[in-house]
């Protein structure tokens, strides 16, 4: 068995590391560049923006599915403390380009790598009042550091699977790391058992944060004028956030597809090269969103969104939908914002991870496809049978409405903590 100690200075190495090597690989990689450089301007910009005597929450948040997820807990807690000052952190650039600009604090910066340097400066500038980290984000030095502040730190929304490294009888160091948290809310009983079974008790189920989000789309407005048009009368099949792999299973289909189904399909990836690879697989028929000079686009049988920021509003027009991710190895994207309009879902086989999906699909409202043949299969079947079409959907309504409320459970809980 490793000791607490020798792990903990094989991971500090490891950090120190990968901060001389991130760098590097960022000269060859223009993501890994932007948060390169967004790391470098933190401590300068939270230098000139925290003032002494400040009221600081920190929220952190991988990239943009975790800000999604963490959304209604950080709106709530904005509007019960009006005097904090937030400081919102993502580590990826996806999360902070995307969420730069969002209705919770002008403060967005890239969190420091987690070494023991950068954890001192960064605790010292901002001496949060309260902390909250989303869903898998468990940073070791961070949370060691965190102990020895008066701040409260949760984790929120988080999953847990028994072959993770925190319960690893013979790694104590990361199980240990988990008592940084001052109480973990999980999404489901199972992971509130591991967490149990190494001792950690202050743990409550609170489901998962991102129905909350997804039900709030269904207050505003998703109207979208080009879209409405591009439909018209026809059933439409919306994939939203696909993949490469994705995209494989399906292209053959669509160009093969009658003019009485629709197609729009929202890449994952929206650069240049992708989008041209796409435009060459779907032919004539495809139209790109972005097109300012679009005329007779409701004779269009394919539209390419080529934008970002309107997925959640175009499954509103789905009488289908594909949920990419779930064809490769980059992970299903969310089907529950598909799922609350009340649509049936169409993934890739690769979902085992994603306990919404597995409920989903027992459910009756969503299936999963391993190829081009069970793709096309499965989408005739929705547009052939309106009653089964509309009970899927329906199913996955329902499942969204029962799993409401973790938020405000969240919310209680951390109110009645901070009150102590």
């Amino acid at each position: 068995m490793l000791k607490i100690t020798s792990l903990n200075i094989i991971y500090k190495i490891g950090i120190q590391l990968a901060s001389l090597i991130v760098p590097i690989v960022g000269l060859f990689n223009k993501k890994i560049k932007k948060g390169v450089k967004g790391r470098n301007k933190t401590l300068n910009y939270l230098n000139r923006n925290i003032k002494k005597g400040d009221s600081v929450f920190w929220f952190h948040c991988a990239s943009l599915g975790e800000y999604e997820q963490g959304l209604p807990v950080f709106k709530s807690l904005k509007e019960s403390y009006p005097d904090a000052k937030i400081i919102l952190s993502f580590l990826s650039p996806s999360g902070y380009e995307i969420r730069k600009e969002n209705p919770i604090t002008p403060h967005v910066v890239y969190i420091p790598l987690d070494t023991p340097k950068n954890v001192r400066s960064f605790l010292k500038i901002m001496s949060p009042k309260l902390v909250i980290f989303i869903k898998y984000e468990i940073w070791p030095n961070y949370l060691n550091a965190l102990k020895n502040h008066p701040a409260k730190v949760y984790l929120v929304s988080a999953l847990f699977r028994p072959k993770q490294i925190y319960f690893r009888s013979q790694i104590k160091y990361f199980s240990k790391i988990l008592w940084g948290f001052d109480h973990i809310f999980t999404q489901n009983l199972d992971s509130k058992k591991l967490l149990e079974s190494i001792g950690y008790k202050s743990v409550t189920v609170s489901k998962d944060t991102r129905f909350d989000r997804v039900s709030n789309q269904l207050e505003k407005n998703n109207v979208l004028p080009i879209i409405e048009k591009f439909k018209g009368s026809n059933l439409c099949l919306v994939a939203g956030s696909t993949w490469s792999e994705d995209i494989e299973i399906m292209w053959q289909m669509i160009n093969r597809s009658q003019k009485k189904l629709k197609f729009i399909i929202a890449p994952h990836k929206i650069d240049n090269e992708e989008i041209s690879i796409l435009r060459k697989k779907l032919g004539k028929k495809a139209e790109l969103y972005s097109n300012k000079e679009l005329v007779n686009i409701e004779n269009k049988q394919i539209l390419i969104i080529d934008c970002i920021g309107i997925l959640t509003k175009l499954y509103s027009y789905a009488d289908i939908a594909y949920v990419g991710g779930g064809m490769g190895k980059s992970g299903l994207h969310n089907t529950l914002e598909a799922a609350v309009f009340s649509v049936p879902i169409i993934i890739g086989r690769n979902y085992s991870k994603f306990p919404e999906a597995i409920e989903l699909i027992n459910n009756g409202g969503m299936v999963s496809v391993n190829d081009a043949i069970s793709f096309e299969s499965t989408v005739n079947k929705y547009v052939q049978d309106k009653e089964y079409r509309e009970k899927s959907g329906k199913s996955n309504k329902a499942f969204v409405d029962l799993n409401k409320g973790a938020s405000s459970k969240i919310i209680k809980k951390i109110k009645a903590d901070l009150k102590d």
